[in-house]
């Protein structure tokens, strides 16, 4: 960077933080296409599925279950079982601040979630191929979006997806999410 770049950087920033806050720059998102083959790559040479999870920043249940998976006892299960690949969809047109990862709403129909809500999670296989999402069938109509699952029957639909996607998950490791999700479902 020449000098002139550099001291305009600098005065730009002393006056962002002059006025109270520090200009952040926009760095673009990673598109669908390659978060999934990130995901798809590392999926494949470790031998575990994809655990793919569309959100927003404004959305709540979002932020939840991301708690879920940063969890201390949580996170240790799923990085052994799973790649967690986040698509950022959502976000509202003028928000300055947020932006919906190029491709991701497209996928997140592509595979089912069509005006479903958030957060929409899918579990595929190691080459992106849908196995089962958060949609809970019901009787006599279109299914419902468990999101993060906090109620008794949301949480039974999250396992029910773990045992479909992954049979071979280890009985400690279901365990293990089954207490958390019970302790902290519903907060």
């Amino acid at each position: 960077m020449d000098s002139a770049r550099l001291r305009n950087c600098c005065l730009l920033f002393l006056l962002s933080v002059g006025m109270g806050h520090v200009a952040q720059a926009e760095t673009p998102l990673p598109s669908a296409d390659q978060v999934m083959s990130q995901a798809e790559a590392t999926a494949k040479a470790e031998h575990k599925k994809i655990l793919v999870v569309f959100g927003a920043s404004w959305c709540g249940p979002c932020h939840l279950f991301q708690k879920f998976l940063d969890d201390p006892q949580v996170r240790p299960v799923i990085e052994k079982n799973f790649v967690v690949a986040h698509l950022d969809v959502g976000e509202h047109a003028g928000d300055k601040a947020h932006s919906n990862s190029p491709g991701g709403p497209a996928l997140m129909i592509k595979l089912g979630g069509r005006n479903v809500g958030y957060p929409y999670i899918v579990i595929a296989d190691e080459k992106g191929e849908w196995i089962v999402d958060s949609v809970e069938p019901v009787k006599d109509g279109p299914g419902q979006n468990t999101g993060y699952p906090s109620a008794p029957n949301e949480i039974d639909w999250f396992m029910k997806m773990l045992r479909k996607s992954t049979p071979d998950m280890p009985p400690a490791d279901v365990k293990t999410i089954r207490q958390w999700l019970d302790q902290h479902g519903s907060h």
